[in-house]
């Protein structure tokens, strides 16, 4: 995590330089996960699966080693997709029943447009580190400028010392090599897209996922604490949500970016909208709505494990979390359902009158009867 102390920074170097040949050989095993073909496999429904989502009628999931699966029958049979990366994969998105997006570990990022069955990465940790190197470099340029007219200004004086230590972070960032995770990515419609990782990192886009632009200087966030989740309430506000409580709020479609108080300052790893309500999911059963994104309450779970993700029912919500976590529920009332799994789970989507669960054992189907027998 990045520091704001010089001293510890100072100190920080020689540790960072004495780990180079570390580095150096992450990066080579990044490089090889990049470029070699995800391996087909008859058990990859067994997997660790870390993300699902619907593109049309077809059900995509995809996780480790760069296993993505596409299901055309709801989840009875899978087919798995062809893939030239074997990277762990976080997230899923997709535009339309054909177009979507992949991200995942060493800033891969990857894009399909028929509907999951083959990928092709357009973007990865040495891509990103260079478009984040240029940013910071051209902020700091204009950062010089102000200082030399204005040079007794201490808060300018203060932006300058930030984006020192955040340009030092960009430039041993280049030279680690394609290290950074990417952990949620999110499109507003078919034009613009984010990406969300750890550090920090937010890039955007507008044109379809053309070309991406560093956007992580647009949050007030100069300790870079990892961004985990994004999402869009009924009145078009933008939410993130990350690790150490941060949460940042845009009402102007993502231009620009306000830290909000937040009401815990543990990790959140997912923000959701559900009608007219906004839920905080975190750490050690930490759960908390809001009507308007400012004010937030606690709602009262009967666990401790901590909540992963949710998911969008008709009139309630399910909530999915470590240990086979599974809550059902809307606003301040939730009641817990015995999934019978005792494995983390890390997504999931509703399909009629199931739900498909992906997480450490793979892929979980639960049918209405076993809904109601949780329940009982």
């Amino acid at each position: 995590m990045y520091q704001s102390s010089a001293p510890l920074r100072r100190f920080l170097l020689p540790l960072l330089t004495a780990a180079v040949a570390v580095l150096v050989s992450t990066s080579v095993f990044a490089s090889d996960r990049l470029q070699a073909m995800s391996i087909p496999s008859t058990r990859a429904t067994e997997t660790l699966l870390l993300d699902i989502t619907l593109a049309g009628d077809r059900v995509v999931t995809a996780g480790d080693h760069g296993v993505i699966l596409y299901s055309d029958d709801q989840g009875r049979h899978w087919q798995q997709a062809d893939v030239p990366f074997s990277v762990m994969l976080t997230a899923l998105d997709f535009t339309s029943s054909q177009q979507g997006w992949a991200a995942g570990h060493d800033g891969l990022l990857a894009r399909t447009d028929n509907g999951g069955e083959s990928w092709l990465s357009v973007m990865n940790g040495d891509d990103i580190n260079q478009l984040r190197l240029a940013r910071l470099e051209q902020l700091y340029a204009q950062m010089e400028v102000q200082v030399d007219a204005q040079p007794d200004n201490d808060e300018l004086l203060d932006q300058l010392d930030t984006l020192s230590f955040q340009l030092e972070d960009a430039q041993i960032a280049v030279e680690d090599g394609p290290a950074i995770p990417l952990l949620d990515i999110w499109f507003a419609d078919a034009q613009t897209g984010y990406v969300l990782g750890g550090y920090g990192l937010l890039l955007r886009t507008v044109d379809g996922g053309q070309s991406w632009q560093y956007w992580g200087d647009r949050l007030p966030n100069p300790d870079s604490f990892h961004l985990n989740s994004m999402t869009r309430d009924h009145q078009g506000t933008l939410y993130i949500a990350g690790e150490a409580g941060q949460i940042f709020r845009s009402v102007d479609q993502g231009i620009s970016w306000e830290l909000l108080d937040s009401p815990y300052d543990g990790s959140f790893f997912a923000v959701v909208s559900q009608q007219d309500q906004l839920y905080l999911l975190g750490l050690r059963g930490h759960l908390f709505n809001s009507a308007n994104g400012i004010d937030w309450q606690q709602v009262g779970i009967d666990t401790d494990k901590t909540l992963t993700a949710a998911v969008p029912l008709t009139r309630e919500m399910l909530l999915l979390g470590q240990g086979g976590v599974l809550l059902t529920g809307s606003e301040d009332s939730f009641r817990v359902v015995d999934s019978g799994v005792r494995r983390s789970f890390s997504a999931g989507v509703a399909i009629g009158k199931q739900w498909l669960l992906v997480g450490e054992r793979g892929i979980t189907q639960l049918s209405a009867e076993q809904q109601e027998a949780g329940r009982e």
